[in-house]
Formats: C-alpha cells, structure tokens, sequence
C-alpha cells in the first residue's frame, strides 16, 4: 500500500492523501491525474499572459497585484504537484558516491 498526496486540499486546508494498492486505473487516480494536468495547463497559459502583458509596457499596480496573486497560487499548485510526484518516484539503492556527488552539485550550483 502507498500513499499519494493529492492535488487538492481537505479541511481546514490539509493535504489530501488516496491510500492505494498501486492500481494505476482508479477513479481517484484518474482524477487527481487530470486536475494535475489542468493545473499545469493554466501555470503555462498564466505565464504566457503574464508575459504577453508585461511586454506591452505599461501596467497598473491592480493588474500587478492581481497577476502576482495568480501567479503564486500557480506556483503552490505546481510545487503541491512535484512534491506528489516526487514521493511516487521509486527510490533507488544506495549508492554513496552518486549521492554525494548529486550533493556536491547541488552545493556548488544551488547554496552558493
């Protein structure tokens, strides 16, 4: 049994979880699925509004306010969904020095 984080919220605003047996097919699978990939679809479109408007020049700062609420909402949405992915990922055996050598890229490229 695994258990899979959930691209919606429960209440209160807790993570959701589906408790499953690994059948890719379910109903809640498929479902979570396709919200996943909505979800994806409308970070793409936003970006490429919020692109489209900020090269036209001028904007207000009720549209910068706006686009900015929408964009971080995205942006929770998408890191919900690389944290679900991400814990689906098979983990692989051990291997010491391909992990420290993913820490040492890591320190190099990304802790500066």
């Amino acid at each position: 049994m695994s258990m899979r984080l959930l691209p919606w919220s429960g209440e209160g605003g807790k993570p959701s979880y589906l408790i499953t047996d690994g059948e890719a097919g379910s109903v809640l699978t498929r479902l979570a699925d396709n919200l996943e990939e909505v979800q994806v679809g409308m970070a793409s479109d936003l970006l490429e509004y919020v692109d489209d408007v900020l090269s036209e020049g001028f904007v207000s700062e009720t549209e910068l306010r706006g686009m900015i609420a929408s964009l971080c909402q995205s942006v929770r949405d998408l890191v919900r969904i690389a944290n679900c992915r991400g814990d689906r990922l098979p983990v692989p055996p051990g291997d010491d020095a391909a992990s420290r050598a993913a820490d040492a890229v890591i320190d190099r490229e990304i802790i500066r």
